[in-house]
């Protein structure tokens, strides 16, 4: 670590060196949360008041995004440059999406080097190996990708040991908010603590309680600007991205993506009251002065713009998450916005805990953004997806590139966030200097896919040919929704 990033948190968090303690860490984690479903940041229409109150009492990272995946499961790939700090192209290990467990993790890390006791609550969608190499101890851990919010198995871990899986007592997000005030009830004074919660919301299955699905269904949400029956190119191998796809039927409609987005503000406006009771214990307990609570999520998710539901591509809403840092010594309603990703939590925690970075870990500490000694701690940022797609962005311009297909995207991202015209033909010189950049990146992660092949694959899209598979996790009103082949009315009653 740099003198300055030394100096930087010294300085910022001095009062909590100078009392000997280090600050607890809570690390409140969502699943397939987009950036733009938080009130506070611009979206009047969904209700996330916790959300907004956490977001006046800290820092806000307006740019934040999940570096692209390994995967169609982006989530694995997320968690992975989380807890390892690394870009994934830059996680050489076993098997970068099954088995980082030999490299040092965050939570491991933590207690290794600053004595932290770790906790976890909730999603852990990375393996065994894993889990018992990051954390020792959790509650109503969930072993898996997605599951029925209502219906699901979890299990406890102590030392080591893994308990028999029981069934969950509630609804997911209140599920893992209980256990999370149960620990911080009971932590001690004596060590700093480390507790991340992952929940399973929003992701699909998009059934909250009905209360919350009700209130948006009384009060529609306006459909995305960049809204599209279908997208008018294969983006992606539908094995890749074809379950996420397959949840609702082709071509779009608009009362199919209104509807989901309804189901989808619900789970959030819930998962929102559980981040509040969170919240509360924290200050309504002996860690009410030495605790930072950060909130993100793993990525963003379509919902219906540019004709996609899934988060298998390299647009704005897809790889993009909301996140706030709140808490003992952070600046109070502030928003920045460099270029941040989801990982540079690593460094950033590890700042917070006044230890150094292990070897090889290339997470970016947040914290001279938080104190303001930089404006910006990166200037551009690439999303690699698999080996098809590969974006780059320098704030103002933005490049697509979709390699199996030779195809090229160049969008005006600061005057068309929505990334709905294409300026690729009109402008060949910002497309040139933006491979420039990316080749720039390219070389600093450790990306050696081509970006163009001899013979492409067809550009037309298929996902009107694809089979769509009805998974195991969707409870009987989703089926009988989304999967008879025709659109339902709110309850249940065919139009």
């Amino acid at each position: 670590m740099s003198i300055f990033h030394y100096a930087a948190y010294f300085v910022f968090f001095g009062s909590l060196f100078a009392q000997n303690t280090q600050p607890n860490i809570i690390v409140l984690f969502a699943d397939d949360q987009r950036a733009d479903t938080i009130g506070a940041h611009g979206n009047s229409y969904i209700r996330t008041p916790n959300l907004d109150k956490l977001a006046a009492e800290g820092v806000s990272f307006r740019r934040n995004f999940c570096a692209g995946s390994f995967s169609g499961a982006v989530c694995v790939a997320s968690r992975a440059m989380l807890m390892t700090g690394r870009h994934w192209k830059q996680i050489k290990t076993k098997s970068p999406g099954g088995d980082w467990s030999d490299l040092p993790l965050l939570p491991s890390y933590l207690k290794d080097k600053a004595g932290y006791n770790t906790f976890i609550v909730g999603k852990w969608h990375n393996g065994l190996a894993t889990l018992r190499s990051a954390f020792s101890d959790g509650a109503s851990v969930y072993m898996g990708g997605m599951c029925d919010h209502t219906d699901f198995l979890v299990l406890d871990y102590a030392k080591g040991k893994l308990s028999e899986k029981r069934k969950a007592k509630e609804f997911s997000s209140t599920e893992f908010a209980n256990a999370a005030i149960n620990y911080i009830e009971q932590a001690k004074t004596d060590k700093p603590f480390f507790l991340y919660v992952a929940f399973t919301a929003p992701h699909d299955p998009r059934n909250p309680p009905e209360k919350y699905r009700e209130i948006y269904y009384k009060n529609r949400v306006p459909l995305p600007k960049n809204f599209k029956a279908e997208h008018p190119f294969e983006n992606a191998p539908m094995s890749n991205q074809g379950r996420d796809e397959g949840l609702a039927p082709w071509p779009r409609t608009k009362a199919m993506i209104s509807d989901q987005l309804c189901e989808y503000y619900g789970l959030i406006t819930h998962l929102d009251e559980q981040v509040g009771r969170i919240v509360k214990a924290v200050k309504e307990s002996v860690h009410a002065d030495n605790t930072i609570i950060i909130y993100t999520a793993d990525h963003g998710l379509a919902m219906g713009s540019h004709g996609l539901l899934g988060k298998q591509n390299i647009y704005e809403q897809s790889m993009s998450s909301p996140m706030i840092i709140s808490g003992k010594g952070i600046p109070q309603g502030e928003a920045n916005f460099s270029y941040t990703y989801i990982h540079d939590l690593y460094a950033t925690i590890c700042a917070f805990a006044g230890i150094e970075l292990p070897q090889g870990v290339t997470s970016q500490s947040l914290v001279p953004l938080i104190n303001g000694d930089k404006p910006q701690i990166r200037d551009s940022i690439f999303l690699p997806f698999q080996d098809n797609q590969r974006a780059v962005s320098d704030g103002k311009w933005k490049l697509h590139i979709y390699p199996k297909i030779n195809h090229t995207f160049l969008f005006d991202i600061e005057n068309d966030p929505d990334e709905m015209r294409d300026l690729s033909q009109s402008n060949p010189e910002k497309v040139e200097q933006l491979r420039k950049l990316m080749e720039t990146w390219r070389t600093e992660v450790g990306d050696s896919d081509p970006l163009q092949v001899a013979n492409p694959e067809p550009k037309q899209a298929t996902y009107s040919n694809s089979k769509r598979v009805l998974d195991a996790w969707q409870p009987k009103w989703i089926r009988d929704k989304y999967f008879e082949g025709r659109q339902r009315s709110n309850h249940g009653r065919k139009k």
